[in-house]
């Protein structure tokens, strides 16, 4: 009984797994696109998508949810042994980019499915992580803000997501954004855009 049910269990969790990356496959070539679609692109019937997930909502968030997953251990990765606030800050947005442009239809749609402030908590801990760079940049001068770091943090957040809105509507070239990003980043903490550009270009291997 025990075998059967590890069995059945394992089954389930196949099935949620293949769901999740149908569903963001999908979602991210048809944002509209329905619980059936997802459904049919998996090769599963609507009601084991809805067995799993009991509204397009729930599976959106449950997407979103595992999109802040892996910003948060990129981030990590990315200032792993760097003690630099500004190439800190550099490597963590870089980073946090290649996992965005995957996520950023996603994203884009999470914010008419989720709401702002469910997105806002989702993000608090990777908040967290750049509040104390932004605090350590701003003690030792190497960042110049009249804004307080909690704040700067903020607007860090919506300058990514506005450069991604911009590169999801054509304005910004894919290959472009993750440094424009990153430059755009470092300006707003007050670094100098000839420095800003500069640090990019060395952290990124001038690519």
């Amino acid at each position: 009984m025990t075998a059967m049910t590890t069995g059945n269990s394992s089954r389930a969790d196949t099935n949620r797994r293949r769901i999740l990356d149908v569903a963001l496959a999908e979602l991210l070539r048809d944002p509209d696109a329905s619980m059936d679609q997802i459904a049919r692109a998996a090769g599963v019937v609507r009601r084991t998508v809805y067995g799993h997930f009991p509204s397009r909502e729930a599976l959106i968030s449950t997407l979103v949810d595992e999109a802040v997953e892996a910003l948060v251990d990129a981030d990590a990765q990315a200032r792993h042994g760097v003690t630099d606030p500004a190439e800190s800050v550099a490597r963590s947005v870089l980073a946090l980019w290649e996992v965005a442009d995957r996520y950023r239809l996603l994203i884009a749609l999470a914010q008419r499915t989720v709401t702002v402030q469910g997105i806002r908590e989702r993000l608090a801990p990777l908040r967290a992580n750049k509040v104390e760079l932004l605090r350590r940049g701003l003690e030792a001068g190497v960042f110049s803000s009249p804004l307080p770091a909690p704040a700067l943090a903020y607007v860090h957040e919506q300058l990514l997501f506005a450069v991604m809105e911009a590169v999801n509507d054509g304005l910004v070239a894919v290959d472009e954004a993750g440094r424009s990003a990153t430059v755009t980043v470092l300006t707003a903490a007050g670094m100098p855009a000839s420095s800003a550009t500069e640090l990019v270009a060395e952290v990124s291997g001038g690519s």
